[in-house]
């Protein structure tokens, strides 16, 4: 011990001195030793200090930087949820990066990335409790742009971007005056907007009847449709309601014919598998007479389908696609019998699929047409614009030199952005091409025939079909396909013009128009 004790203090004065004394050889023996081992200990002790240092910078340099990226990533998140239209300006590599930071899981092209994005913005927005209230607000606040991150719920997940109103009530729209504070109760349809500083969520559903499941009709009580869903409404724009938008019914002793039209997407699937009832919706509607479009049937099929589809009316024309069974198909069943019937277009290339059925009628020819689809990557498009189109405005002016013509069905054509939920992001999607638009333009209005809902709702947003995918009827997010286009010199004949909305057992919706005679 005491040997440790002069050791120490021999340290010690070493410390001191810069040197270890020359005297006492045993000491110095000893301390030597311990001395290098001590300075050994040293050595490393500040070497790992150092170490551990340089470690902890680089950890909090690699923190800050993976915050940075955080904040990064964040904001560019929160940019995109402001503006889910910057999407579309993204690569497909960028999207990619984009789904992974998100957590969100999509495969496929950049159109699928794209929805599935939109698709998961939507889903936060509802998903995050205390993220937003409801606050309702007169047709006139409306924004014509929107403006902020701020999203929009109503019932279901809606896109971002979209600005969303409930049809407003006649009064609404005659004075439009601002309805904030009021109630629900006070004024059941309103106008919608985020207030995001809010911890409350709420939804907002549209008044409606339960409908019987087997006409194929919404069962839970919703009215999707008269909620205003569009990427760039227009101040003046309205959603379109049956309920308040359609005129008073003829009085008994008018004389009038009353035409139901509808994309029936596959007839046998529609009653066999869907659970639809013709004869619920005929008595229902009572319509004259019924055009149908995509009746997807075979000719072998037509009689048996004719026997049990529809009582009371003895009447009907069928024309199947010969050249690819299974596809395509069009009809005309009536209780009233027509002078004469014909079958396509009387041109060999278009007159293999089954597309038109024309009827003749006392004071008026009637076409239903089921117009050719662009196609994905628009690979009909020069054909449906430069032959098809030409072909049928051509054969309806032909048919208008003896009398008036009425064509119905699904012309797969949103003609203006009035008539499609989301206009700049289906600028090349078949269906709303410039091509598309620009030829219904030429060869079915200029030559003066009438598009009559249109004409009589002017200023309204309603939609006949919506896609399967992402739930598109339940949030509308819908286009305008389906058309009664009529001669100018009955147009003003057009006593209602009109959309079945609630009928959802298609992807389309029937359309009807009443016509004084």
């Amino acid at each position: 011990m005491q040997l440790l004790l002069r050791c120490g203090s021999l340290l010690r004065l070493y410390e001191r001195s810069g040197g270890l004394p020359r005297t006492n050889y045993s000491c110095r023996k000893l301390v030597i030793p311990i001395l290098n081992v001590m300075s050994e200990r040293t050595r490393i002790t500040y070497s790992r200090r150092a170490v551990s240092k340089n470690s902890e910078i680089k950890k909090d340099e690699q923190t800050v930087i993976e915050k940075e990226d955080d904040t990064e990533s964040t904001l560019e998140i929160e940019r995109i949820r402001g503006d889910p239209s910057m999407l579309q300006s993204m690569t497909v590599k960028e999207l990619k990066e984009l789904t992974r930071r998100m957590g969100v899981a999509a495969r496929g092209n950049k159109k699928d990335l794209v929805s599935a994005l939109m698709e998961s913005l939507g889903e936060e927005v509802i998903g995050k409790e205390g993220a937003s209230t409801i606050e309702q607000i007169g047709p006139s606040e409306v924004p014509s742009k929107r403006k902020g991150a701020a999203s929009v719920v109503v019932e279901q997940k809606l896109e971002t971007s979209e600005v969303i109103s409930a049809t407003p009530s006649k009064r609404s729209r005659t004075k439009q005056k601002s309805i904030k504070g009021t109630t629900p109760e006070e004024n059941p349809v309103t106008t919608v907007k985020i207030n995001k500083t809010s911890h409350k969520k709420e939804t907002v559903v549209a008044n409606g009847a339960i409908a019987k499941a087997g006409l194929g009709l919404n069962v839970d009580g919703a009215e999707p449709w008269t909620v205003l869903v569009h990427k760039k409404p227009q101040a003046e724009w309205i959603p379109y309601n049956p309920k308040v938008m359609r005129p008073p019914p003829l009085s008994k002793d008018t004389r009038a014919l009353k035409i139901l039209s509808w994309n029936v997407n596959g007839l046998k699937a529609l009653v066999k598998n869907r659970g639809f009832s013709v004869h619920e919706l005929a008595q229902r509607e009572d319509f004259d007479v019924l055009c149908l479009q995509e009746t997807k049937i075979q000719e072998k099929d037509v009689d048996v389908i004719k026997e049990s589809l529809l009582e009371g009316y003895t009447n009907s024309f069928w024309t199947c696609s010969v050249s690819k069974l299974g596809y395509s198909g069009t009809a005309i069943i009536s209780r009233v019998k027509p002078l004469s019937i014909k079958y396509g277009l009387g041109v060999p290339d278009h007159d293999t699929e089954g597309r038109i059925v024309t009827v003749e009628f006392d004071d008026f020819y009637l076409l239903t047409a089921y117009v050719p689809n662009s196609g994905d990557g628009l690979k009909r498009l020069t054909y449906r614009v430069t032959e098809w189109d030409p072909c049928l405005g051509n054969y309806m002016k032909e048919l208008e030199k003896s009398k008036p013509v009425i064509l119905t069905g699904d012309l797969n054509c949103a003609h203006q952005e009035i008539d499609i939920h989301d206009p700049a992001g289906n600028s090349r999607s078949a269906g709303f091409t410039k091509e598309e638009r620009k030829s219904f333009e030429t060869n079915f209005l200029s030559k003066g025939f009438v598009d009559t809902f249109r004409k009589q709702h002017p200023d309204v947003v309603g939609y006949s079909y919506w896609g399967y995918r992402h739930n598109c009827r339940k949030t509308n997010r819908g286009w305008r396909l389906d058309y009664f286009l009529v001669s100018e010199s009955i147009a003003e004949r057009v006593h209602d013009s009109y959309i079945l909305p609630d009928v959802s057992a298609s992807d389309h919706s029937p359309l009807g128009l009443i016509l004084k005679l």
